[in-house]
C-alpha cells in the first residue's frame, strides 16, 4: 500500500536576526527569479553592491523587533500549525520553508527516509503568485526529482482565496475584534510588481490591459494574483455583512522603483487618517501566518503612521496562526483526499 503525507510549504525567514543570517536569507529570496526577475547579470550585481551591503542590517533591526523565544515568529506559528494538524491524523505532516529553514532540500530527503509515496501538497498561500505559492512549489518538485521521487504521486492544493469554509475561518477569526468595533476595516495584501501579474496571465491581454480586469471574468484569473486578493476580500465582505465604504483594499511591502499593485496600504492608512477616520483595524487576507510583514510593517509602524496624523485607534488583527477553524480547514482537506 501507498504510504501517505503531507507537506505544508511556507516561504520563511532567516535562522537568526544577526547579519550574517539575514544575509544569507536575502540573497536566497532575492536571487530566485520568481521574486526579483531581472536579467541574471543586472539581479546578482544589484543584489551584490547595493541590497546585500546594507539591507542585512536594516531587516535585522526590523526582526529584532518581532523575533520571539522560540525564533521566527513565521516559523514558530508555522511549527505550531503542523503539530496541531498532526494531533488530529495519523498522516505524517511535514513542514517546509522555500527559503532558510527546515528547507525543502531536507524535508524532501526525511520524507524519502520515511518512505512516503503518495504526497498532498499545501502552500500556505490563499492567493497564487509567482513569488509565492508557484515557487515554493516549483522549489519542492525540483528537489523531489534532485533526489529520486520524481514518480511518487502527488496531490495540489490549489489556491484556497475563496473556499467557502476558508472565508468562514477567516471571518471568525476577526470577527470577534471587529464585529461592533465602529472601525473602519483595512484588508491589507502584500504587493507585488505589477509585471509579475502581467505575466501570469497566458494570454497576455487581460491583466491590467483591460477596463476592470479584476472583475471581468476570463481564464487568466486562475493564476492572477489581483483577482484573487480582490475575490478574497470581497467574499469576506459578503460573509460579514460590510458595506464597500466601511473597507479599504490595499497592497503593501513594495521594493524598489517599479510600479506595484495599488492602491499603497501606507498611502491609504494616511489618507484615511486625513479624513478623519479614528478607529482603523487592518487584517492581512495574503497572509495565513502572521510574520515582519504584519508584525512590524503594519503593527508597529502603519500604527505609529496612523496616530502621528490624529488617528486615535489602531490595531491588526492577527492571520488565521493556529485559530481552530483554521486548522479544522486543514484537516478537513487531508480527510477528503485520505478518504
Amino acid at each position: 500500500m501507498a504510504k501517505k503525507g503531507v507537506i505544508l510549504l511556507n516561504l520563511g525567514s532567516p535562522d537568526s536576526t544577526s547579519f550574517e543570517d539575514v544575509r544569507t536569507y536575502l540573497d536566497q529570496f532575492l536571487s530566485d527569479d520568481r521574486v526579483l526577475d531581472l536579467n541574471p547579470i543586472f539581479r546578482k550585481l544589484l543584489l551584490k553592491l547595493v541590497i546585500l551591503p546594507k539591507r542585512p542590517k536594516q531587516a535585522g533591526e526590523a526582526y529584532d523587533k518581532v523575533w520571539t523565544e522560540d525564533g521566527s515568529p513565521l516559523v514558530a506559528t508555522s511549527v505550531a500549525q503542523q503539530k496541531l494538524v498532526q494531533a488530529n491524523t495519523d498522516t505524517p505532516i511535514y513542514l517546509a520553508m522555500r527559503y532558510g529553514n527546515p528547507s525543502t532540500e531536507s524535508i524532501v530527503a526525511e520524507m524519502k527516509k520515511d518512505g512516503i509515496d503518495d504526497l498532498m501538497i499545501i502552500p500556505l498561500y490563499p492567493q497564487y503568485a509567482m513569488s509565492s505559492y508557484e515557487t515554493a512549489v516549483v522549489e519542492l518538485m525540483n528537489q523531489l526529482r534532485a533526489q529520486g521521487l520524481a514518480e511518487i504521486n502527488t496531490v495540489l492544493v490549489q489556491p484556497f482565496y475563496k473556499d467557502p469554509q476558508y472565508i468562514d475561518a477567516l471571518w471568525e477569526s476577526i470577527r470577534p475584534s471587529y464585529e461592533g468595533s465602529g472601525a473602519h476595516l483595512m484588508m491589507s495584501f502584500h504587493g507585488i510588481p505589477q509585471r509579475h501579474v502581467q505575466k501570469t496571465d497566458p494570454s497576455h491581454d487581460h491583466c491590467l490591459k483591460t477596463k476592470d480586469c479584476c472583475t471581468t471574468p476570463h481564464p487568466a484569473h486562475a493564476t492572477c494574483y489581483s483577482h484573487q486578493c480582490y475575490a478574497s476580500a470581497y467574499a469576506l465582505m459578503a460573509k460579514g455583512g460590510l458595506h464597500h465604504d466601511d473597507v479599504t483594499i490595499s497592497f503593501q511591502s513594495r521594493l524598489l522603483k517599479d510600479p506595484w499593485l495599488k492602491p499603497y496600504t501606507d498611502f491609504e492608512i494616511e489618507r484615511l487618517a486625513k479624513e478623519g477616520v479614528k478607529n482603523l483595524k487592518v487584517i492581512c487576507p495574503a497572509f495565513i501566518t502572521d510574520c515582519l510583514e504584519t508584525l512590524e510593517e503594519i503593527a508597529m509602524e502603519g500604527k505609529e503612521l496612523f496616530l502621528g496624523l490624529g488617528g486615535e485607534e489602531f490595531e491588526l488583527i492577527p492571520c488565521l496562526n493556529t485559530h481552530p477553524e483554521w486548522i479544522k480547514w486543514l484537516n478537513n482537506k487531508i480527510e477528503c483526499w485520505e478518504a
